[in-house]
């Protein structure tokens, strides 16, 4: 079925089942499908989908975004970028007399180089990242630590395109610099998961149980990595 409203169409399918309310689906592949009782009219199906038409176009959109990969960046002035979970602008100012850095100011990321080029300004945003994610993950390990009797040897921030972190055999930790970009409850999430692995080197029974107990809800952010990891690039 397809509606329109507010000059934009989606197109939607029902599933009637035995349930007391209606509940709008949007998969990993942008397609939204309602779930409603039986019997339910066809006025309240597209009233609720009128309801939610803005949270179901931004859903659409970033799910079809999602299947594309990773964001291509321009550096442009006021393009997005993701700090500690939040949409920030960029904002890029020249200054030769000035070393090349980045400032959190507000939910803009105010970039100053030397000489407006891209390159400048990608390897200054990466370097501000991996400030940010040492200092923060060094923070959770710090509050963590209570609940485990051995403490990393080391804690390092790496540039992994395969994982969000690793611990080994020596306790060595290592972290991707893109956790920054992450919400703080999911980065957190990181830090407990390589913590506990300095007690269950692998992802057994024992393992889960113990990340389970210290982040009762880790599914929801291993979800939000899965489906977000394509918007946290530099």
């Amino acid at each position: 079925m397809n509606h329109t409203y507010s000059g934009e169409t989606i197109s939607f399918t029902i599933q009637y089942k035995k349930r007391s309310s209606v509940g709008i689906y949007i998969d990993g592949y942008g397609n939204v499908e309602v779930h409603a009782p039986k019997g339910t009219e066809d006025a309240a199906v597209l009233r609720l989908l009128e309801e939610k038409w803005s949270y179901i176009q931004h859903k659409i959109k970033e799910n079809k975004a999602r299947l594309l990969g990773p964001q291509v960046k321009q550096y442009e002035q006021g393009e997005s970028f993701l700090y500690l979970g939040k949409a920030c602008s960029l904002k890029v100012s020249h200054d030769p007399q000035q070393q090349d850095t980045v400032r959190l100011e507000g939910e803009e990321l105010h970039v100053i180089v030397t000489q407006l080029e891209e390159e400048k300004i990608k390897q200054a945003l990466k370097r501000f990242y991996y400030q940010q994610c040492k200092a923060l993950v060094e923070k959770r390990i710090s509050v963590h630590q209570k609940h485990f009797k051995t403490k990393p040897r080391s804690i390092r921030i790496t540039d992994s395109k395969t994982t969000w972190g690793t611990c080994d055999s020596g306790l060595r930790l290592t972290f991707n610099w893109r956790l920054a970009m992450a919400p703080p409850r999911v980065l957190d999430y990181v830090v407990v998961h390589e913590m506990c692995h300095m007690v269950h080197l692998n992802h057994d029974r024992s393992f889960w149980r113990l990340v389970g107990k210290l982040i009762p809800d880790y599914k929801e952010d291993e979800s939000w990595l899965a489906m977000s990891s394509w918007k946290m690039t530099v």
